[in-house]
Parts: structure tokens; sequence; C-alpha cells
């Protein structure tokens, strides 16, 4: 190994010693400012609370569930099973269709721009379809959900002239809401806060140049310590302190 090489293990070994001395510089400053990374998470919490309380509409969901038929309720073969199973993709893109919303928003008489939103999922190996209507009434939404259920059964058999898709369970009146979610955003804005909080102190440290000890000399100057003078401050303390234990012996 010749000298170059020594070197370049020399530079490696001081620089990992530097970021070790750093690492336990961060981790000795977030435990003296504990309180304060505490305090930032329960004002992030806070925050995420307040804005979730007072500033986002509860939404809630209901959820009906059709069957999709092929031809009639008697099969009469296997194809006809997988044809079924295939028809609920296109049934899905039926049911979202402008022509059975408008349809559905002229019988319920209610405005194009009520908060709801129409969601369709296949359960999976069925041929059963959840239509869910997400509102902002709890009872509203369960309305729009047979609304719709009853309407796209009716648009689907009379465009693709099949059996009707059979209606095999109503939308019930939702009992909470199942948006926003208080709880994950409680711990986002709690999680939010501790890490701001932690990279103010990172960069406390990490920006921190001063010379606080030898080490810090040898470390940022290249100077060795060769000696240190007490703080006279220190000093004085110290020595009143002596001079009140002799007059209390």
């Amino acid at each position: 190994m010749d000298n170059t090489e020594k070197q370049v293990m020399v530079n490696t070994m001081q620089n990992d010693a530097e970021e070790t001395i750093d690492l336990l510089e961060v981790l000795q400053a977030m435990k003296k400012k504990f309180w304060l990374l505490i305090l930032a998470a329960l004002v992030g919490g806070c925050i995420a609370w307040a804005y979730t309380a007072f500033l986002v509409t509860p939404m809630y969901t209901s959820t009906a569930s059709v069957l999709v038929l092929p031809k009639e309720q008697e099969y009469s073969s296997v194809s006809d099973l997988q044809y079924g199973t295939s028809l609920t993709s296109d049934y899905k893109v039926l049911i979202n269709s402008s022509a059975v919303i408008s349809k559905v928003e002229d019988n319920l008489e209610i405005t194009p721009d009520i908060k709801y939103s129409v969601s369709v999922e296949n359960q999976t190996n069925t041929r059963i379809l959840l239509i869910s209507v997400k509102c902002n009434d709890a009872v509203e939404a369960k309305h729009i959900v047979d609304e719709i259920a009853r309407v796209s059964s009716e648009y689907i058999a009379e465009k693709m002239e099949v059996t009707a898709p059979k209606v095999i369970e109503e939308g019930k009146v939702p009992l909470s809401q199942s948006s926003p979610n208080m709880l994950r955003n409680l711990e986002i804005g709690a999680l939010i806060g501790l890490l701001i909080a932690v990279l103010i102190v990172v960069l406390q440290v990490v920006l921190n140049d001063t010379i606080k000890s030898g080490d810090d000399m040898e470390k940022y100057l290249g100077i060795y310590l060769l000696a240190s003078v007490p703080d006279r401050k220190d000093y004085i303390n110290t020595k009143k302190s002596g001079k009140k234990g002799k007059k209390r012996s």
C-alpha cells in the first residue's frame, strides 16, 4: 500500500469520525429540545384538526348493488355465465354515463352542481356491481344511489337489449361520514409538525460553526489545543461556594 492510498484511508476515517460527531450533536440537540418537538407535533395536530373540522365538508357514502343478468334468470350454458361476467365492464361505463346521471338529477330535482360523486365497482369473480354515491348529505346519498340503480337498470336494458340488471340491495342511510378521516388527518398533521421541528434542529446544528471546544478547533481550524483558561465567572462562583461552606462549618 503506497502513501497515497494510506492518505485516502486516513481522510476517509476522519470524515467518518466527523459524521459520527455530527450525528451525536444532532441527537444531543434533539434531546435538549425534546419539549420543542412535542410542542410542534401538538401544534401540527391542532392545525390539522381545525382544518378538518371547520374547512372540510363531511361526505357520506351510500351503496346499492345490482346483479348482471346475461339473458334470462335461468342460464342455458356456462358461456352465458361468462358472457354475464364480461358485461360488467360495459355496465360500469353506462351507469356513469351522462344520460343516466342527467335523468337522475331531473327525477330527483337536484342541481348538477350538488356535491356528490358516483363510483361503480365489480366484486371479484362475480356479476355483482356495487354502485356508491358520496354526498355531503347522508339522506340525499341514499336517494341518489337508489335512483341511479333504478334508472341505469332501465337504460341498460333499453340500449343493450338485454335483461335489465336486477337491484338486489338498495342503499342505506350512512350513520357516519366516510370522509374526511379525522384521526388520519390528526396523525398527518402531528407528523408534519414533528418533521418541521426536527429539520429546524438539524439545520441549527449543521449551520452552527462556532468553536465550543478544543475538538472543534482541531476539526474546523486544524489547530491543536495546548491549554485552556477557565471561565472567570465559574471561578468566582466556585470560590464563593467554597467560602459559604467554610462559614457553615
